[in-house]
């Protein structure tokens, strides 16, 4: 058992989210798609902050690669799936949230019978083909759904919600280029990346404000931080698009 004034404590003495706030985080369901680069500060963060049920899914197993970066997991754990090992950390760190677990490669079919047992899903892949998923479904359902990516030392946010008149495929309609082969990374650019979507998740649930209009860019080289206005005046994507 926790104590849930304690652990909470400085949210709960929080303007603008308080009491009302932590409760509505401790009846939301968020899923978490990868348990990676930026999935592990998203998973950290939404755990600690008691966020009620956790969902994750993640196809692939650690690797010794993987660590510079993807701090939710061990050495230890080499070569063990990567959602099993999210569980763990999550079960360690705060055994209030619920946690369901999902190894598996996602396509449209399991997507659609997923999202819809989650309030908001985040985006934390890295491969396009998984995030056109994402888009299709949460658009399709009306899923709010946190967008995050990373390069280099770079990375975006961005949230869509059902009231906006924009997709992921409005929004990037040149995302069909995609890199080839690896892409180089410091680890703490998805740590910040990965923060920024929590904290969206986490305004998203208690009624705050949210970058639903805005795209915010982030360059670790200067730490400069800017936001791009969205301007997409309707979305047809979805009468035509097949994923």
């Amino acid at each position: 058992m926790i104590n849930y004034d304690i652990r909470y404590r400085r949210q709960l003495i929080m303007e603008r989210f308080g009491e009302e706030g932590q409760k509505k985080l401790g009846n939301a369901r968020v899923l978490v798609i990868g348990a990676g680069g930026l999935g592990s500060p998203i998973i950290s963060y939404l755990s600690a902050a008691g966020v009620g049920k956790l969902g994750i899914v993640d196809h692939d197993v650690i690797e010794e690669s993987n660590l510079q970066r993807q701090i939710i997991h061990k050495t230890s754990l080499l070569n063990y799936p990567k959602v099993n090992s999210a569980e763990r950390f999550v079960n360690e760190l705060n055994p209030a949230v619920e946690t369901e677990v999902f190894q598996m490669k996602l396509d449209k079919e399991k997507a659609q019978q997923l999202f819809k047992n989650y309030d908001v899903v985040v985006d934390a892949v890295d491969n396009l083909e998984t995030r056109k998923i994402i888009n299709a479904v949460c658009s399709e359902n009306d899923i709010p759904f946190v967008h995050g990516s990373i390069s280099n030392f770079e990375g975006l946010v961005t949230t869509i919600t059902p009231d906006v008149n924009h997709c992921y495929n409005c929004i990037f309609p040149n995302s069909d280029f995609v890199h080839k082969g690896e892409i180089g990374v410091i680890g703490a650019i998805p740590g910040i990346i990965g923060s920024i979507q929590v904290l969206e998740v986490i305004k998203l649930i208690v009624g705050l404000p949210v970058l639903k209009d805005e795209i915010l860019y982030y360059n670790g080289l200067t730490h400069d931080l800017r936001k791009v206005k969205i301007n997409v005046k309707s979305c047809n994507c979805f009468s035509k698009e097949t994923v």
